[in-house]
């Protein structure tokens, strides 16, 4: 029989509680909508909890660019940005992975580590999609969406400065190749933040539409993003309301929502 010294079995003993610790679930609480009564239009809102494996939960940072064309939207992302990054430092700690996805910018990246690590990752191939209904959104963005009456152009080069970039982050703007990351790396869950909530957070081809359609389960952080809507354009609420609705179609068709407050509550109790 082998004996351990005292030395190396406080040393397992260490080796042990760090990979129970980040072995660990979320115990996230969730928000969405059903529609009880089919096809009566009234959707109630419903909580519930969920137990998302830290190993298998990455989180997905969407196109937090360092500039927008629309002067707002630029304003309120860096406001947005200044909050988000505590979020993903302290998920980073428990050992969530961080993907950064500022489509548009991978030229900038080229020569990261973190973009060179997911660039070696094997293709797999997404599955057939699930066909879901895509019900058109409670807001009119045709124009834009911008409130503060920019016209386009190409403005962003990189993500926005205020977010730390860690060692074991990845970058990428690629549906398919974050989602053969995420099979490598047996990911199940994806917490998505960032912005447009209307445009970008749904449509891009690695974002809440195309993951949930590959039966990858979603959570908006529904306080980390904003949408691209003019409060002059249907149905003529004020900004906020405007994200409000789309989240709300968000939770109705797509998936749950959560509170950054919450998931920073579960990030330090999980156990």
């Amino acid at each position: 029989m082998v004996r351990m010294s005292s030395s190396w079995r406080y040393l397992a003993a260490v080796l042990t509680l760090a990979g129970a610790a980040f072995a660990a679930d979320l115990r996230l609480p969730l928000r969405s909508r059903v529609e009880a009564f089919k096809g009566s239009g009234v959707w109630e809102e419903v909580r519930l909890d969920a137990a998302l494996p830290i190993p298998q939960t990455a989180i997905l940072i969407c196109d937090m660019w360092d500039r927008h064309w629309c002067s707002g939207a630029t304003r309120r992302v860096a406001a947005l940005a200044l909050r988000m990054a505590p979020v993903i430092g302290q998920a980073r700690a428990r050992g969530i992975q961080i993907i950064h996805a500022p489509s548009e910018t991978m030229e900038f990246y080229q020569d990261f580590p973190q973009r060179q690590r997911i660039l070696r990752i094997a293709k797999i191939e997404p599955p057939a999609p699930l066909g879901l209904d895509d019900p058109p959104l409670p807001i009119d963005d045709s124009g834009g969406g911008c409130d503060t009456g920019d016209s386009f152009y190409k403005a962003w080069t990189r993500e926005i400065a205020a977010l730390p970039i860690g060692p074991a982050d990845v970058i990428s703007d690629d549906g398919p190749q974050i989602y053969s990351f995420l099979r490598e790396h047996g990911i199940r869950n994806l917490l998505v933040m960032g912005v447009h909530v209307n445009m970008c957070v749904l449509n891009r081809s690695f974002a809440i539409k195309k993951m949930t359609n590959w039966g990858v389960r979603c959570v908006l952080v529904r306080d980390l993003t904003d949408s691209m809507y003019n409060p002059k354009d249907r149905p003529y609420v004020s900004h906020d309301r405007g994200t409000e609705l789309v989240v709300e179609h968000i939770e109705r068709h797509w998936c749950p929502s959560t509170l950054s407050a919450d998931l920073m509550k579960a990030l330090t109790e999980a156990r």
